[in-house]
């Protein structure tokens, strides 16, 4: 009897000593949290896109709270929240302008010269193997790696063509990394009026694939006049978004080709090339 009780007893006192030892421990190696690291993630909209940079909200929070990050980085804030997160930190809040994702190409399905595909459904697997169907090797692919990529539903894929809707899209730029074309930037939500084209070959050339191309007419430019709305960039023109044009312009320069759209109109598809 007295031999259990001195093991108890043994076992006890051991058990007292190595929750001291590690109560000791854990104090001296203890990682101090910054409560503001919590607050913030609170106050951020938790979509965790990445479109910040970091590896979701968690870590943006912490590179926020450790002046890595600013909270007009993340795509998904409203100007509301980053006033709210910067007068928390007792930081300057930075005006952020949104911006939203434009798909430069306008070539759909009854618009371009198309070849038979049988190869696998996917943007990047098309590159690779066979480049696709399109005629133009500069267009939109239409099997829709940008819009499985949007975490929020903001690309629609509509007669092989990939349609953004922008009240829906918050710049989180995953549609940007899936294009394989490189045919997805981020322009300013403001602007409404862009060239619906990528290809830099001549007109001629993408007039033989594609009814919709822009062949560098020049007829936008002209039209702008001094306002330098527009951009030459080659047998290219495109939209200036530091000085974009507005919904007139494309009333005013009768693009030949309907390559200068307005984006609402673009959406509804109201918009189609010449035969």
């Amino acid at each position: 009897m007295m031999d259990t009780l001195i093991a108890v007893g043994s076992v006890g006192v051991l058990g007292v000593l190595l929750g001291v030892i590690i109560g000791v421990v854990a104090k001296a190696f203890a990682v101090e949290v910054d409560e503001r690291i919590e607050q913030v993630e609170e106050m951020l909209p938790g979509a965790n896109c990445g479109g910040c940079g970091f590896a979701g909200c968690a870590d943006f929070a912490k590179g926020v709270v450790g002046e890595r990050a600013t909270p007009a980085q993340c795509p998904v804030c409203s100007t509301e929240d980053v006033l709210k997160i910067s007068e928390y930190l007792g930081i300057a809040a930075e005006e952020k302008e949104k911006k939203v994702a434009l798909v430069r190409c306008s070539g759909d399905i009854p618009n371009t010269v198309r070849s038979l595909y049988n190869g696998v459904r996917d943007c990047r697997s098309a590159v690779l193997v066979a480049g696709g169907a399109k005629g133009c090797d500069y267009g939109c692919l239409g099997f829709g790696s940008c819009a499985e990529a949007c975490p929020f539903g903001a690309i629609e894929m509509r007669d092989g063509l990939a349609i953004v809707h922008k009240d829906l899209c918050v710049g989180c730029e995953n549609c940007v990394a899936a294009c394989p074309k490189s045919l997805i930037v981020m322009v300013p939500a403001a602007a409404t009026t862009h060239v619906y084209c990528n290809s830099p070959e001549k007109g001629a050339v993408k007039r033989k694939v594609c009814k919709t191309a822009c062949i560098a007419c020049r007829k936008c430019v002209k039209a702008s006049g001094e306002e330098d709305y527009m951009e030459i960039d080659g047998f290219l023109i495109r939209s200036n978004y530091e000085n974009p044009p507005g919904p007139d312009l494309v009333e005013a320069a009768e693009c030949p080709t309907t390559a200068l759209r307005v984006d609402a109109e673009h959406v509804k598809g109201a918009y189609g090339g010449e035969a």
